[in-house]
């Protein structure tokens, strides 16, 4: 090879860098799947019931953390669990119920296996202490101390755990025994 014929050759260049604009698709369908998730995670972060919810869970906690009598929390309880759920299940379903009635309901909607029975247990002593005869001041101090922690946590598990199934079947936001009572079907 002579020297002559390389000299003739056009200096060697790289070919122009690609430019940002227009995307690969696989950029446009990454873009598309995280304004996607973006969005239902707005919708779910901004969920009214899940709203609800966490108010209710962060007044239970404001609750727990109140050193009162017994009948004061008792009363505080009972008056977040029926605020509660005249707020998720309406007042038509809920408003008139009191006693055996209303601790079936809570009973009903704790969500856990034996939940009736639980529910009845404790929810009978937090009805007991809130509405006379059930705060004693001659119980053991670790009596009391296991009867409250007993409302707590059967009252978080109501929090959690009411109006779950009813959305998640699709119901018309009312308890199934409000709709067999009036002819409505869910």
């Amino acid at each position: 090879m002579s020297t002559e014929w390389l000299a003739q050759l056009a200096p060697e260049h790289a070919p122009a860098p690609p430019g940002w604009w227009p995307p690969a698709p696989g950029w446009w369908v990454s873009a598309a799947i995280l304004v996607t998730l973006a969005g239902f995670l707005v919708l779910w972060w901004r969920n009214p019931h899940r709203r609800l919810r966490r108010a209710a869970l962060a007044e239970l906690q404001m609750i727990r953390a109140q050193s009162v009598d017994a009948t004061s929390m008792a009363r505080a309880l009972e008056n977040l669990l029926r605020r509660y759920a005249l707020a998720v299940f309406g007042a038509d379903a809920t408003a008139r119920l009191t006693g055996d009635a209303w601790l079936a309901f809570v009973g009903a909607h704790c969500g856990e296996t034996g939940a009736p029975a639980a529910a009845d247990v404790w929810g009978r002593s937090l009805l007991a202490a809130c509405f006379g005869g059930g705060a004693r001041e001659d119980d053991p101090p670790a009596s009391a101390d296991a009867t409250r922690e007993a409302w707590f946590r059967g009252a978080e598990r109501f929090l959690r755990q009411a109006g779950r199934r009813r959305r998640a079947r699709g119901g018309t936001g009312r308890a199934p025994w409000f709709n067999r009572r009036h002819g409505s079907r869910a």
